[in-house]
C-alpha cells in the first residue's frame, strides 16, 4: 500500500491523464468570406428594386458585420464599408 490514489478508478472514472484537443466551433474564414461576397454581390446587383424584403434586409444589416468578424481586420473593414455603402443605396430603394 504505497500509494493509495493510484489503485482506484481516477475522478469518478474520468481519465485525467489523457489529453484530448477541445473541439472548435469556429467558422471556417473561407466559407465566410464565400457567403458575404455572395450577399454583398446581391445588394450590387440590384438596380431597380431592393435584392430582397424588409425583414431580410434588417438582417442582413444585423448579421453581415457579426460574421465579417471572422476575417481578418483589413477585409473585415473593407468588406463592411462596402456593404454599408451598398446598404444606404438599397434604402433608397426600398424608400421609392
Amino acid at each position: 500500500m504505497d500509494d493509495l490514489f493510484e489503485s482506484g478508478p481516477k475522478q469518478f472514472g474520468l481519465d485525467l491523464g489523457e489529453t484530448v484537443a477541445p473541439v472548435s466551433y469556429a467558422p471556417d474564414p473561407a466559407e465566410v468570406r464565400a457567403e458575404l461576397i455572395e450577399i454583398l454581390d446581391a445588394a450590387r446587383s440590384a438596380t431597380d428594386e431592393a435584392p430582397w424584403d424588409e425583414r431580410t434586409h434588417l438582417y442582413h444589416k444585423v448579421v453581415f458585420p457579426q460574421m465579417a468578424q471572422w476575417l481578418p481586420d483589413d477585409e473585415r473593414d473593407q468588406l463592411c464599408f462596402d456593404f454599408a455603402r451598398e446598404v444606404e443605396r438599397i434604402e433608397l430603394l426600398m424608400a421609392a
